[in-house]
């Protein structure tokens, strides 16, 4: 991958103003020359969440965290940087062009391929919706839809689609707007007659479906799900996309773009397995929901999942199936650390059914009192188990053990094996000796994953003063680069942050500057800059930049002095040791008398 300019960071910036993004988000209440909310990264009941349109930053004075408008998009949705700049860039229109490091030409090609078919999903994807919106012939899917509980405005919502029962009739209109075959063969939405010949004739992939259109976490429509509107024998009810330089199905949740802000705020994600069932659930303003891409969880869709929640409960369909995903997601949210808890639903009901029929509030009950997995796991195969046979009771033991290994956290692991051993009457030393002595899946060693990154500690007074003027004041930066400053800050000690404000070329006056040198901040240093950006500036700034920087220049003099006075008393040096030392004590001096008298303010101690 490339790296974006800062340039076009800057350009952004300027073009998203932060109150109209996080305005998108939440509702922001004005408060003098700025704004607030209730903070959305924790709890509180007294907003403290402030968005100044001046400097167009934020910060949290509860719970530190602050920055320019790409550090609200990343800690808000989720996303990295180069994620967060591309979606405020297509918000304004802007394109970013990447500065390759290597390879340039073969970059160029994968990021010119990628653009286009995301751009060809995003026109099918509309092309599909216009079909079920308007097309006479996809008159049977908006009756089928609305008997399931899907009006109009759900239909635009979710941009549900049709696509017509031919064989050429995405491939047409694709070739009209001029996509390439090997374009829409790369895409998935066509595909080859004969598979072994390349140069065989393409057609439809999806043909008399209701096209579900999949997104990644940012919004971008990547692949498709196509429900087969009547039954065909042969035919799978549910088709997806292949796999493609855009879709990875182990690596995609269905609804993620929607529901995971809901998930930050609930920490917890109820579990689905299909498009409908999500949809109606969201509908119904249950909206803390994904889906899988097939029944059971992979390792990849599960990692993803522990960005936002340590809770999930499954709401698969009551028949055998269903309980038998549950089983084989187990494993993959194990391995992440979730707690695992699954709703019982009652025999021929899935969650559209049932929210449908008993309504939101019946249905977060249910939620509500849902088993632990184990609770549930541990009935059902003892319930399905003779006991009373010594061989099948050691099988089912085995079977549980084998599970219970793959449980990472010990105090769950611990509860579970009590559990197990007393519905199997065993002592819960001797089913211990079952278990592996390690959890399936684990690492040799582990880091876990860093918390959310609060303002980092602050830097001693003086400098913190300096990195404030720095940043709000143009005199006082100008006063501040005309000064030796590399050399004094380079002795001083927490001053790194001020070293990156002044080498930066941010300019006080110009917030997308500022936007764009906070881009290349840690975020605990962003939290601090984006502070110091909401202080109040000295009515007098070029006489405080001045008393402030002599105080750090007196102090940095009188520690070398120090320095030098205590190493000349040193037993065993040269001659030249000793002369260069009393050259070096004699300059300090006369340098320090020559620095104008410090007030008490701004005095520092060596």
């Amino acid at each position: 991958m490339g790296t974006i300019p800062s340039e076009t960071i800057e350009q952004i910036a300027a073009a998203n103003d932060i109150v109209e993004v996080i305005g998108s988000y939440f509702p922001l209440k004005r408060a003098g020359a700025n704004y607030k909310a209730l903070c959305p990264f924790h709890q509180e009941k007294t907003p403290s969440f402030t968005v100044s349109p001046g400097r167009q930053t934020f910060h949290c004075f509860g719970c530190g965290v602050g920055g320019s408008v790409f550090r609200f998009v990343i800690d808000y949705e989720h996303v990295d940087f180069p994620s967060a700049v591309r979606k405020l860039a297509a918000r304004v229109g802007i394109t970013v062009v990447e500065t390759s490091r290597g390879g340039a030409a073969e970059e160029d090609q994968q990021r010119e391929a990628r653009r286009l078919l995301l751009k060809l999903h995003a026109e099918a994807a509309e092309w599909f919706h216009n079909n079920l919106m308007k097309g006479q012939f996809a008159a049977p899917a908006r009756d089928y839809l609305e008997q399931r509980g899907i009006d109009r405005q759900i239909i635009k919502n979710w941009q549900l689609g049709f696509a017509p029962d031919r064989w050429d009739a995405l491939l047409k209109w694709a070739l009209d707007r001029g996509y390439t075959r090997p374009q829409l063969l790369q895409s998935g939405l066509v595909k080859l007659r004969d598979e072994s010949d390349t140069r065989s004739e393409i057609y439809d992939r999806f043909r008399g479906r209701i096209m579900f259109p999949i997104h990644n976490d940012v919004g971008e429509v990547i692949a498709f799900s196509g429900r087969l509107l009547k039954d065909e024998e042969g035919a799978a009810k549910y088709l997806n996309s292949p796999e493609t330089p855009l879709f990875r199905k182990g690596n995609v949740l269905f609804g993620l773009h929607k529901s995971k802000r809901a998930l930050i705020e609930a920490n917890s994600a109820i579990v689905c397995e299909g498009q409908i069932d999500l949809i109606s659930l969201f509908e119904a303003g249950i909206t803390n929901v994904v889906a899988p891409q097939g029944t059971a969880f992979t390792e990849n869709q599960a990692r993803i999942l522990k960005r936002f929640v340590d809770e999930v409960v499954l709401c698969f369909d009551s028949d055998t199936a269903g309980a038998k995903a549950a089983e084989r997601s187990l494993d993959a949210l194990l391995q992440n650390d979730l707690i695992v808890r699954v709703v019982e639903l009652p025999r021929g009901e899935d969650p559209d059914s049932l929210v449908r029929r008993e309504g939101k509030e019946k249905f977060e009950n249910r939620v509500t009192s849902a088993q632990d997995f184990f609770d549930y796991w541990i009935e059902r195969e003892m319930q399905a188990t003779d006991v009373s046979s010594l061989g099948a009771k050691l099988q089912l033991a085995r079977r549980l053990a084998e599970t219970i290994s793959r449980v990472h956290d010990s105090l769950m692991r611990g509860e579970v094996v009590n559990k197990a051993s007393a519905r199997l009457g065993v002592s819960p030393a001797d089913f211990g000796t079952l278990l592996s002595t390690r959890p399936r899946g684990t690492a040799s060693s582990e880091a876990p994953e860093s918390a959310h990154a609060q303002a980092g500690p602050r830097p001693r007074h003086d400098i913190a003063m300096l990195c404030l003027l720095a940043l709000r004041d143009e005199a006082a930066r100008s006063f501040l680069l005309a000064q030796n400053w590399r050399e004094t800050l380079e002795q001083v000690p927490d001053a790194e942050i001020l070293i990156r404000i002044l080498q930066s070329e941010l300019h006080p006056d110009d917030p997308a500057s500022l936007s764009a040198f906070m881009a290349s901040l840690s975020p605990g240093e962003e939290a601090l800059v984006s502070a110091w950006l909401l202080q109040k500036v000295p009515a007098d700034a070029e006489t405080m930049v001045e008393k402030w920087w002599l105080g750090i220049r007196h102090a940095m003099l009188r520690r070398r002095l120090a320095a030098a006075q205590n190493r000349i008393k040193l037993p065993g040096l040269s001659t030249g040791d000793i002369v260069n030392l009393q050259k070096q004590i004699l300059d300090l001096t006369q340098e320090l008398h020559q620095l104008p008298k410090l007030s008490s303010a701004t005095k520092i101690d060596s």
